[in-house]
């Protein structure tokens, strides 16, 4: 076979962290370019640019999972990395193609579904929550570091050097799929012919979305999530663009708030999670992190200060306890023949509101007229802005508006959850779903990913 040595979680590992250590370069880049391109309506164009590239990767990702299941895993992580990266070297050619190409790649921007595919093909059930850990903890350790190192490449080269570097490494990732990477998918289990039928009940999107209603627990869990987790999306797609020019963050202090923001993370999904698990129980550790979301999205709505954003960010940190907490409630209490049905339905949601999320808060900043006046000016040589016309609105009551507005989704979310009761056993009606892994005769379907702790952020918030 192809590659070298037997496939293995550090192939996917590596191919994950080469793809998001190329983007995480680019975020101090991008933010300038952003508004460089779009001067009077940044944030909303930046959530239509976001917003579009994640609807397209929702209708588009059990779609590729479907034919990686037909084709093999290799030739689509090939696809996805290749078109996930294919705007970097426009950023300088040509910003308005970069962000058109962005939009666009929301078709193939599906690495992890892919790579999550692969690492289910290469592990036993037991071994899966290790490496699914694995893998996250990988992107988030590229988010980590790359920002910071982009920014000051950034600042003493320029950003010229940024893009190239970005460019190589990407390069490096498709030159790796290509000679080291081994096929998962073993040829019995894949047909002789390319052109092979494919389920398209398992490629549709919203097949999972339509068993929603068929119990009324699983209904709770999943309106808690999707109140939760569409202002997450929303902030993700706009808040680093917000730092920068409404706070006044300069480029370095951006990334390493991602850094700090990253770290803390991942000490909370772990280690607080565990004990809270182990002390509170699941319901009051998701009621919890639901609070600290409410608490931090407040802080940076009313937020007028850099040292507030500081301080958010670390309550931040802590409201990432809610997602975990709701997937592990759910494999608690669903049988074991409907977890890939119910982990289904709550990544699907996931998925939807990553492309509702940053077009709602674009709007939404449309609506409060949060723009700016002018461009920001260069950056002293000790490394902090220049001041300029940066707090248009600090004199406004709200100088967030989307915040406030996700702190309420989020309080909506809450209350929703207090109905949720601790232990019980879902029921979803699944025949379909089942007769088809059956007859697919391959466990190991796109949606079994869903089990895992997601990732901090999705590949469309970067």
């Amino acid at each position: 076979p192809q590659g070298i040595g037997s496939p293995s979680v550090y192939h996917a590992v590596i191919v994950i962290f080469l793809e998001f250590f190329a983007w995480g370069l680019l975020t101090a880049p991008t933010l300038v370019v952003l508004h460089e391109t779009f001067p009077k309506h940044t944030f909303l164009m930046n959530g239509l640019i976001q917003g579009v590239k994640g609807l397209l990767s929702f209708l588009s990702a059990p779609l590729i999972g479907a034919l990686s299941d037909v084709w093999g895993r290799k030739s689509f992580l090939l696809l996805t990395v290749f078109f996930t990266c294919a705007p970097i070297p426009l950023m300088k050619i040509s910003p308005w193609w970069y962000f058109a190409v962005i939009s666009v790649s929301g078709v193939f921007a599906v690495t992890f579904s892919v790579v999550f595919a692969y690492v289910a093909d290469i592990t036993q059930e037991h071994e899966r929550s290790m490496a699914y850990g694995l893998v996250s903890a990988t992107f988030a350790a590229s988010l980590v570091t790359s920002p910071a190192i982009g920014a000051y490449l950034g600042r003493v080269y320029g950003d010229s050097l940024v893009v190239v570097l970005a460019t190589a490494i990407a390069l490096l990732d498709i030159c790796f799929i290509l000679v080291a990477v081994p096929e998962s998918l073993p040829e019995k289990m894949r047909p002789a012919s390319w052109g092979a039928p494919i389920s398209w009940e398992q490629a549709d999107p919203f097949a999972s979305l339509k068993k929603v209603g068929q119990d009324s627990i699983v209904l709770l869990i999943c309106i808690t999530v999707f109140l939760s987790y569409l202002p997450e999306a929303g902030q993700y797609s706009s808040f680093f663009l917000y730092l920068r020019q409404i706070m006044g963050f300069s480029s370095e202090s951006v990334a390493a708030f991602i850094a700090v923001l990253g770290i803390l993370s991942i000490i909370a999904q772990t280690i607080v999670l565990s004990l809270l698990m182990r002390s509170i129980g699941n319901k009051n550790t998701i009621l919890l992190g639901l609070g600290f979301q409410i608490l931090q999205l407040a802080w940076y709505g009313f937020g007028s200060e850099p040292w507030m954003m500081w301080a958010a960010g670390a309550v931040a940190a802590m409201s990432s306890i809610t997602f975990p907490a709701v997937s592990a409630l759910v494999s608690r209490t669903a049988d074991a023949d409907q977890q890939g049905v119910v982990q289904g339905m709550i990544t699907g949601i996931r998925g939807l509101c990553n492309g509702l999320g940053p077009a709602l808060y674009g709007f939404i900043f449309y609506i409060f007229h949060v723009e700016l006046s002018e461009l920001p000016m260069p950056e002293s040589p000790s490394g902090g802005s220049v001041v300029t016309q940066y707090h248009l609105q600090q004199n406004s009551i709200i100088p967030g508006p989307p915040f406030l507005f996700g702190a309420c989704s989020v309080l909506l979310a809450l209350l929703v959850a207090l109905f949720i009761p601790e232990h019980t056993n879902l029921n979803v009606r699944s025949s379909n779903w089942k007769k088809h892994c059956g007859s697919h005769g391959h466990p190991h379907s796109p949606q079994a990913p869903g089990e895992a702790k997601e990732p901090l952020l999705q590949d469309t918030n970067v």
